[in-house]
Formats: structure tokens, sequence, C-alpha cells
């Protein structure tokens, strides 16, 4: 259990995927190119890679992502958040999307 305190302290946003396509060797990993409403993209390494097989079509998905992750390296590539989605274990699985309406960096409440 945690507290409401240490729950406000995630910063969850909407985000705008740009770009997106799989890391070479690997067979989990996107790298993403995200939009977070802060003038410059953010880029995003996230284990979704089997979920999409053609990973160019999520270009223009808003999605949620935590925003104030520290970064993190992964695969030699900085990670500087984390996509949230949902997986249930009949092999279901969603990415977290908000409408077209939400502009980038919204903060999820």
């Amino acid at each position: 259990m945690i507290t409401i305190d240490d729950f406000k302290k995630v910063e969850i946003r909407v985000g705008n995927i740009l770009t997106a396509e799989k890391v070479i060797d690997t067979d989990k990993l996107l790298k993403l190119s995200v939009d977070t409403g802060e003038g410059t993209s953010r880029q995003i390494i996230s284990g979704i890679a089997l979920h999409f097989p053609e990973p160019e079509k999520l270009v223009g998905t808003r999605c949620a992502f935590v925003a104030n992750l520290e970064p993190r390296m992964i695969r030699g590539f900085e990670s500087n958040g984390m996509i949230l989605a949902v997986s249930a274990v009949e092999g279901a699985f969603s990415l977290l999307i908000a409408s077209d309406t939400i502009p980038p960096g919204t903060r999820v409440s």
C-alpha cells in the first residue's frame, strides 16, 4: 500500500506518438518519439513490440505516459518515460488511449 502523497508524485501525462520503430536485434522493444507538450520530443523505449508488429501504425496515437521517471539506458538507448498499458491473463493487451481532443502534456488526474 502507498499513501496518496506517494501516488501524487507520479506524473502521468498524455503524449502523442510521433514515431515508432523496432529496436534492432530485439524482439520486444520499440523506440518511440513522443510529444508530451514540452516543446521537444522524448524518446521512450518500451517492451510492447510483440503487440505491434507494424509499429508505424502507432504514430498519431495519444496515450498515457509516466513523465517523471529517471532516465534509464535500455539496449544502448536512453528512455525518458514509460508508456502505460494493461494486459490480461488471457493475452488481451491495450495501451491507455486518450481522445484526440486531449492535447499532449495534459496531466492525468
